[in-house]
């Protein structure tokens, strides 16, 4: 596709390739990564020193290990602490979908149980039985739900945290495992505080008297006592979920971000923009894979490329919520016709032509319109090809899309509420 650069041509393009690399990952904070900064700087050496075959095969093989690794969620607590409630949350799965995780079933009680992400393949949410449960000393507790398998555990408590879970804790550190409390149905705290003292009633106060309860627990007995996040299953939004999934990010591995990333609900623009930039960076580096050993590209867009960005465009879709599935949910959700959410956003029509265009001339102009657009580093290297530019042209689109949504959606909820209350 295309005639091959010439000796010097290459030279030059590699020199903006690695200028245009270096440029890019210096702008991404280090948490925000999803391949290690060692890892960066040593493609950033092969790019300088014109080892193209080096660079290729390093970023082929981080993004390979990025799209399959493997992240395994154990999540433990007493029964009716929310733990299948906290799964079905972090999955988006409602409680009587088919694959949800049964809430109050005794038959898991006492084994682990899997449960996939629907979207995410590599990401699955182990739920355990509560140490207090099985009655067993953390050491055998651990041997017996296979802890060498997770990546990180989940410790949920309803009420205060107890002494057998605060030892788990301790033996899964010793393990060299991160481990997090969290304290869950804080909304239904709030609820029973507002009906008891309808007069005194002081929101901030009762959380901060939640959060004292259950550290005093780790004072009690002689305890540094770490952070507890405080969450409600039921509004993902609020509390301490966004600072809690931060937080699991932060810790895994780099390569592992993306797809946790991925998993996260489109429930804040905060998430919708993280979505975006580890997206971004998985396309870059695709494109600087492919520019690292590509030729020059034709104008032409052949049909196999389209029916490929068609499928790039939809999977952009699932992951923030505009495919029709995601969108008929909302509609019913927000009691508005499905039509109605469609106007509202570009999407669903990218890929619509008139009739005087072909596809592939409506596809340049997009190409030209993203790059206009962009500048920098991201409309430097032809050698990316048009259907990176593409791409990245249709994440934009499909970002900002869901943060429409999600404002018109929050809008109408925040409205339907100050009526319900007004009455």
């Amino acid at each position: 596709m295309g005639q091959s650069f010439s000796s010097a041509s290459e030279n030059e393009d590699r020199g903006d390739l690695e200028s245009s690399f270096t440029a890019y990952f210096n702008n991404i904070e280090i948490e925000n990564k999803i391949i290690p900064p060692e890892i960066i700087r040593s493609i950033k050496r092969s790019l300088r020193k014109g080892d193209v075959q080096q660079a290729h095969y390093r970023i082929r093989g981080q993004l390979e290990y990025v799209y399959y690794a493997p992240i395994n969620v154990a999540v433990t607590g007493d029964s009716g602490v929310g733990k299948s409630s906290f799964i079905n949350a972090l999955r988006g799965v409602g409680p009587e979908e088919d694959d949800a995780t049964q809430v109050g079933t005794a038959e898991t009680a006492m084994r682990r149980t899997p449960y996939k992400h629907p979207k995410i393949e590599t990401l699955t949410f182990w739920e355990l039985p509560g140490i207090g449960t099985m009655n067993i000393p953390p050491k055998y507790y651990l041997e017996k739900v296979k802890f060498q398998e997770y990546d990180f555990f989940v410790i949920l408590s309803a009420t205060r945290f107890k002494l057998l879970e605060l030892d788990l804790a301790q033996a899964i550190r010793l393990k060299r495992k991160n481990c997090y409390f969290v304290r869950t149905k804080v909304d239904a705290d709030l609820q029973n505080e507002k009906e008891s003292k309808p007069c005194t009633f002081d929101r901030v106060k009762t959380l901060q008297l939640v959060r004292r309860y259950c550290v005093n627990t780790f004072i009690q007995n002689n305890m540094d006592a770490p952070p507890i996040f405080l969450i409600s299953n039921h509004n993902l939004s609020d509390y301490n979920f966004p600072v809690l999934m931060d937080t699991l990010i932060k810790y895994l591995p780099a390569q592992k971000h993306h797809n946790f990333i991925l998993s996260l609900p489109n429930n804040t623009e905060a998430v919708i923009e993280k979505k975006h930039k580890s997206m971004q960076q998985f396309i870059l580096l695709e494109a600087c894979q492919a520019g690292i050993l590509a030729t020059v590209p034709t104008v032409d867009i052949l049909m196999d490329e389209v029916e490929e960005l068609k499928v790039k465009l939809n999977h952009y879709q699932v992951l923030f919520g505009l495919d029709d599935e995601s969108l008929e949910v909302m509609a019913n959700d927000s009691q508005v016709p499905v039509e109605q959410l469609k106007k509202n956003i570009k999407s669903p029509y990218l890929l619509e032509t008139k009739k005087e265009e072909t596809l592939g001339e409506m596809i340049l102009k997009y190409v030209e319109k993203f790059a206009s657009a962009n500048g920098g580093p991201l409309a430097t290297g032809h050698y990316f090809g048009k259907t990176f530019y593409l791409q990245l042209y249709f994440l934009d689109t499909v970002t900002e899309d869901a943060k429409v949504l999600l404002r018109k959606t929050y809008f109408k909820k925040l409205v339907q509420a100050q009526l319900i209350h007004s009455d």
